[in-house]
């Protein structure tokens, strides 16, 4: 994937920076350490400027990110909610604890944004949750946009700083995103069992 990625933005150069950025916000296995941190290189073997890369890669991650907004919308959490009523009861979910998750993406969502946008793999995924809990467009887009400027200015500006060793920043990238997922994964598995701890005691104490 790496040498189709350089491949593209050698040929397509800001165009294909801003379509490799927009693509890679609605599917993170594209890695945007690679499209930024070779950007960041091109500017010192090209004419592409680093405010140039920066720019057209900080309109494709918005871009990729309302696209992430809106299907978001598209699932909202009514539907949800209906979902839940379903088949909800295999995870011992109801759209009780859907309204409570609602509520605290209404609470904290801004800087969940802003700060999911530092963050690989959720950086992309983030806006989903966005979109279904409505949160205001204008916020949304202000925020997507501010914490999409520092990953892609920092990564850019790195790039263009080693010149030819950027490959080297994509392996420190990669290590960073390894363990990123696996926190995520070991705070998934803490989320599920207290999830079920208390729903367990609140059963026993409707039992009592």
């Amino acid at each position: 994937m790496e040498n189709w990625i350089t491949e593209v933005m050698n040929t397509y150069g800001y165009i294909g920076i801003l379509l490799l950025i927009a693509l890679e916000n609605i599917f993170p296995p594209i890695p945007s350490e690679v499209i930024l941190t070779f950007g960041g290189f091109m500017t010192t073997t090209s004419t592409m400027s680093i405010f140039g890369v920066i720019a057209v890669s900080t309109i494709g991650s918005v871009v990729g990110a309302i696209v992430l907004y809106g299907i978001g919308l598209l699932i909202d959490v009514n539907r949800l909610e209906k979902i839940v009523d379903k088949w909800g009861h295999i995870l011992r979910l109801t759209s009780k604890d859907i309204n409570k998750a609602n509520a605290w993406f209404h609470k904290f969502g801004v800087w969940a944004v802003f700060l999911g946008r530092l963050v690989p793999l959720v950086r992309s995924l983030i806006s989903i949750p966005a979109g279904m809990a409505h949160m205001n467009f204008g916020v949304f887009l202000l925020f997507t946009t501010v914490g999409s400027l520092i990953w892609n200015s920092i990564l850019v500006c790195v790039g263009a700083a080693v010149g030819d060793s950027w490959g080297t920043i994509v392996g420190y990238m990669d290590t960073y995103s390894n363990m990123v997922l696996l926190l995520l994964v070991v705070l998934f598995v803490v989320f599920i069992l207290l999830f079920i701890k208390n729903r367990k005691n609140r059963i026993n104490r409707h039992s009592k």
